[in-house]
């Protein structure tokens, strides 16, 4: 799971914002479920399950917008 996370952690700004793309930033949901995992956060792991269902609509202008500012994913850590 590690790797994962640092794999997503280590791409470039470019492929984390076109990742955050409306259709795409399903990946950052996954991404956020799986840091809350390695964590063993039960309310991270709850609230990264409804992410997978609501973060295309909603979540991908913050997470550009995060990508942009601060070269993450906004999160809960």
């Amino acid at each position: 799971m590690k790797e994962i996370i640092n794999a997503f952690d280590n791409l470039p700004k470019w492929a984390k914002v076109v990742l955050a793309l409306p259709m795409l930033d399903i990946v950052w949901a996954f991404y956020r479920l799986f840091r809350s995992i390695d964590k063993q956060s039960v309310f991270g792991i709850v609230l990264g399950i409804l992410m997978i269902i609501i973060c295309p609509v909603i979540m991908w202008i913050v997470d550009i917008i995060t990508i942009i500012a601060y070269d993450k994913v906004l999160w809960l850590d």
